[in-house]
């Protein structure tokens, strides 16, 4: 048999496996350098009794466990006391055994990422045996409460922003369009980055930011109202940043707002090149999460 003929099959399938191998590794790099997502803390009660047709059931001579999860499914690290869990919605009068009805996460919680796909977590403990103080006759449901406020941070990173002080130069790369950009897990996302110049040798950055989630938003400094805050920074002195006329301090409409970001000063004659820039959010998260507890007549 010819030797070429033999090879031909061989050297083919080669080929093939090669391809394949070299798209699966830029598919991954087309990742960027965040897992990406829409979820910061997570919260929920822990179980406060026995589960009957799906509702937390204890007797009314029974104490019963008080105890809040978070979990930080976001890609921002929490540190100690970066979590406050209060528990509301319900008479004091009504339980005993409960210490304090606020309290903070006591450790660091990690990030996401892919050793750690689901992130961290950590058991927040109000009480192991609160009950409830007076006599019930059948059954009395109460439902729980928690607010659950949290430090986090985004990060947009755009990997090639145009800087041309010649706009009649369409060479390397293009100052008016959509940008590509990759975005960190977080209840507040960075869904578009979009360039345009903004005056002679000018150009301009236009951030779209947007809460996903149901909570409130409100800056590092301040205390939740009305208005959803959050504060922004850009890692280049070369920018500078605003949004409605503010340098520090972006207000969300209708869970939505535009940061926009310019040059402070002009670009030389004859730039022409690509930069990369990153964009943070900082912010405090609010959110409301409930449970049902069921307390039934014990045997007399």
């Amino acid at each position: 048999m010819n030797k070429r003929l033999f090879l031909l099959p061989i050297l083919v399938l080669s080929l093939f496996l090669l391809t394949a191998c070299g798209g699966e590794q830029q598919q991954s790099q087309s990742k960027g350098v965040f897992i990406g997502g829409t979820q910061g803390v997570v919260a929920e009660f822990e179980p406060f009794g026995v589960e009957e047709a799906g509702v937390s059931s204890i007797f009314d001579t029974e104490t019963f466990p008080v105890e809040v999860t978070v979990h930080n499914k976001g890609e921002y690290e929490i540190q100690k006391d970066d979590i406050t869990v209060t528990l509301t919605g319900l008479s004091k009068e009504e339980f005993e055994g409960i210490p304090s009805w606020t309290l903070k996460n006591s450790g660091v919680i990690e990030k996401i990422s892919e050793l750690l796909p689901n992130g961290g977590e950590e058991t927040i403990s109000f009480s192991s045996d609160a009950k409830f103080k007076s006599d019930v006759v059948g059954l009395l449901d109460r439902t729980w409460f928690a607010n659950v406020q949290y430090k986090y941070q985004t990060q947009a990173i755009v990997p090639e922003v145009c800087l041309k002080e010649d706009l009649t130069d369409k060479r390397i790369c293009e100052v008016q369009g959509q940008k590509a950009f990759f975005a960190s897990a977080a209840p507040i996302a960075v869904t578009s980055v979009s360039e345009e110049p903004a005056g002679k040798g000018i150009v301009a950055l236009k951030f779209t930011v947007e809460n996903k989630g149901t909570g409130d938003v409100a800056t590092l400094g301040s205390e939740f109202g009305l208005t959803n805050k959050l504060g922004f920074s850009i890692d280049d002195a070369a920018w500078e940043c605003k949004s409605g006329g503010k340098a520090d301090e972006a207000r969300l409409v209708n869970g939505k707002v535009e940061i926009v970001c310019k040059l402070k000063q002009a670009l030389a004659a004859k730039t022409l090149e690509v930069r990369q820039v990153k964009l943070t959010l900082d912010y405090k998260y609010q959110s409301l999460i409930q449970e049902k507890l069921r307390v039934k007549e014990s045997a007399k």
